[in-house]
């Protein structure tokens, strides 16, 4: 192995965690292969082995090979890597003589779509992160995973009984489960409830109280909101949340269905105008706070700069080493508009998210469904609570004591009080729109974009996909 390749086995320690469909079709990403790519494509296309004939049966319904290998490439965000090294152990002292790698990403469109053109991608895929690859894209060169859901975990129950109801649903295209979302994000807005006592506040029901809230927090020195730079799209998911609540889900409706005109309807201008108040009433902290998100994040968890974050429950994890002591992390609805919204303020965006897709093409197809047999095993999920402190799609995995965690215990109250009124979308991650929202909302929480202006280059996203006939497009019901 050369030097060059032995930095990139070290950048890519085994121990942590888009829309260019055109790119792929022409191949032009293949030269930006980063060392990271160069790893997995080695990773993938190891060799072992030969190995004995499997044998198809309950215990192995898949039929993987032993000995093989399996290689994962899982996202390092907010739940880091050590829940699918988990999960690996278990297929490991299932299957003597197979072993799993698990390799981070930071960027799967740099990192893994160049590996899907060539036809060596890892044998399973946590394809998150702003970067995540556009689903589009690859769709035809993803399995079906019903398989996996009608299988029996490692405790011998079927895992589609054990799943909370609907979490399927986002990862299933034309009834073909082309990705199965391992965890179930609860979002809101998140705070120090220790802060708020101490203060005597309440979480904002509607957006005028938002902005009272803002002008207690400036009388403190404080900011109602902050955001990172990379993490500036959490403001369009708080945004959506609070259209589809106050007009109904004919708004979730017209934005997955890429309606003409859908940024404009009343619902979503109005919230977009509380917003763009709050900016210029100096409640948000501008300017990003920097590149690192998480550094951002930090000013509000740990100096408690500001009172409010949006957010997925991946917040608790992601900032568990630096959140002040005491913080009581907590959760709350987003606020509506009226105090007589189409769905009650206790109305959630909740969803079945970090996407694992088991490519066509990888070279232990078996091995990646088996890793998300082991995954959806009530052990690893609830290991997976345990240690990330948020919920997989597993459910009655949790004790009522939340494993002592204000945040996930505030997240079962959230999904509790919500009853029926829990709604989700597809569109921006179906689509890639990631990495163009992200530079948007960028600009209109630095005040730079009015809401007008917003609307228009959001639409104009919107239309160019609507109207480009080689994007697969799904539709909402």
């Amino acid at each position: 192995m050369g030097s060059g390749s032995k930095r990139c086995v070290v950048i890519l320690s085994l121990r942590r965690r888009g829309f260019l469909k055109g790119a792929l079709a022409t191949g032009a990403l293949v030269p930006l292969l980063s060392c990271v790519g160069e790893n997995a494509r080695q990773d993938s296309s190891s060799t072992n082995a030969p190995p004995s004939t499997p044998v198809t049966g309950p215990d192995n319904p898949f039929g993987l090979d032993v000995p093989s290998q399996i290689h994962a490439s899982v996202f390092d965000g907010g739940y880091g890597l050590s829940y699918a090294e988990y999960a690996g152990g278990m297929v490991e002292g299932k299957f003597e003589g197979v072993t799993v790698r698990v390799s981070r990403i930071r960027d799967a469109t740099l990192e893994l779509l160049p590996l899907f053109t060539e036809g060596n991608p890892p044998d399973v895929i946590d394809n998150a992160g702003k970067d995540k690859i556009s689903l589009s894209a690859i769709i035809d060169q993803l399995e079906d995973l019903n398989d996996v859901i009608d299988s029996n975990n490692y405790e011998g129950d079927v895992i589609r009984d054990t799943l909370y109801a609907g979490v399927l649903e986002p990862g299933t295209i034309g009834g073909k489960l082309v990705v199965i979302n391992y965890v179930l994000t609860v979002f809101g807005l998140w705070y120090s409830s220790s802060l708020f006592e101490e203060n005597g506040w309440e979480p904002p029901g509607t957006w005028d109280d938002a902005l009272a809230l803002g002008a207690q927090a400036q009388e403190q020195g404080k900011y109602l909101f902050l955001w990172g730079n990379e993490a500036a799209d959490y403001y369009l998911e708080l945004a959506i949340t609070s259209a589809i609540k106050e007009g109904g889900h004919e708004v979730r409706l017209a934005l997955d269905n890429l309606q003409e005109g859908c940024w404009s309807l009343p619902a979503v201008q109005e919230v977009f105008g509380k917003m763009e108040e709050i900016v210029r009433a100096g409640y948000i902290r501008p300017g990003g706070g920097g590149t690192e998100y998480t550094a951002a994040q930090a000013s509000w968890s740990q100096a408690q700069e500001a009172l409010l974050y949006p957010s997925g429950a991946w917040i608790g994890n992601e900032m568990k080493d630096q959140t002040a002591e005491g913080f009581d992390m907590v959760g709350a609805p987003v606020p509506t508009l009226t105090s007589s919204p189409s769905l009650p303020y206790e109305a959630i965006h909740a969803a079945a998210g970090e996407p694992y897709v088991v490519p066509s093409q990888g070279n232990n197809v078996a091995g990646g469904k088996e890793l998300m047999r082991a995954m959806l095993s009530k052990e690893a999920a609830e290991n997976f609570s345990k240690e990330i402190l948020s919920l997989s799609i597993v459910k009655d995995t949790v004790p009522e004591d939340g494993f002592g965690s204000t945040a996930l215990i505030s997240q079962i109250d959230m999904l509790g009080n919500a009853g029926d009124d829990v709604f989700t979308w597809k569109f921006d991650a179906f689509y890639g729109m990631g990495p163009e929202i992200v530079v948007l909302w960028n600009s209109f929480l630095d005040g730079q974009l009015t809401t007008q202006e917003l609307t228009t280059r959001l639409q104009e996203i919107t239309d160019r996909i609507r109207n480009d006939d080689t994007i697969e497009k799904f539709t909402a019901e």
